[in-house]
């Protein structure tokens, strides 16, 4: 496998790793300057020449893979080898008489939000987080929200999008990945309220936003209740969604774009804090 098809697919797997290239070779090395590998916790892709200096590099990499998902550090790091017959190391001696530089940068898995309504709103959300390395997920029980020519916006997108058309979008919550992020902004309350009570059920989200006003979210905490939700549960879900529900200031304005721009704003910053709390 290739690397590049080897980084994609530990990208769509979720899963972390690390990109190892031989950056610099002064004397006799087994590869070029430029050679890659793709390490995995479990697996590994591609050669920089093997033997001693391809087991050192595997080491360090599961090493920072291991701090990854302890930690949350993500900084590269640089490594020198030695391949000389003088250079014992753990995985033994390789005596091409050069020395190499590898530089190992950090595959992270990256955040992943669920946008549930594409409406006016959700699709000027999509917009601006679509600019972010992270998964998207666009699901609306309405096809014609999904369409090719509507969503031609996101073509340049950064984030890896997925398009959802779900007839019962409650489903998909089953679908997105583990600590999503929901948003729920459908175009029908009944729809929203069905969300809500869904992921109240699910274990596996991350945080929980609705949109609408004060009354509205009155009136779903009341009908939460008497789906059998207590109030330490439905106090997940944060409503009315934006920067004040959060503590930022308010962006005044009612029209798709502003509302959009405080949703996203609030959102980025949870992500930031969450990258911080690590």
């Amino acid at each position: 496998m290739h690397w590049t098809e080897a980084v994609t697919r530990l990208r769509r797997e979720r899963r972390p790793g690390v990109l190892v290239t031989l950056i610099d070779v002064r004397g006799h090395a087994p590869r070029e300057a430029g050679a890659k590998l793709v390490v995995a916790m479990d697996a590994s892709w591609g050669s920089i020449g093997g033997g001693n200096l391809e087991e050192t590099a595997i080491t360090r990499a599961r090493a920072m893979i291991g701090a990854m998902l302890d930690e949350g550090t993500t900084s590269p790091e640089t490594l020198e080898v030695t391949l000389s017959d003088k250079a014992r190391t753990d995985h033994g001696r390789q005596c091409c008489g050069g020395e190499v530089t590898l530089l190992l940068e950090p595959l992270a898995v990256v955040p992943a939000v669920a946008i549930f309504g594409v409406g006016h709103v959700g699709v000027e959300l999509a917009r601006i987080l679509a600019r972010h390395d992270l998964e998207l997920h666009l699901v609306d029980s309405r096809r014609d929200q999904l369409d090719e020519d509507r969503l031609a916006v996101l073509d340049d997108a950064v984030a890896s999008v997925h398009v959802h058309h779900a007839p019962v979008p409650e489903v998909e919550l089953g679908n997105v990945p583990a600590g999503s992020h929901v948003l729920i902004l459908t175009h029908d309350h009944a729809e929203d309220f069905a969300l809500c009570d869904a992921a109240l059920r699910c274990a596996h989200l991350g945080s929980v936003g609705l949109i609408g006003s004060s009354a509205k979210w009155a009136r779903f905490r009341q009908g939460l209740r008497v789906e059998g939700h207590d109030d330490a549960s439905i106090d997940r879900i944060v409503s009315p969604i934006g920067q004040a529900a959060t503590g930022g200031p308010t962006v005044p304005g009612k029209d798709p774009a502003t509302i959009a721009l405080s949703v996203a704003t609030s959102v980025l910053s949870r992500l930031a804090a969450e990258r911080a709390a690590r």
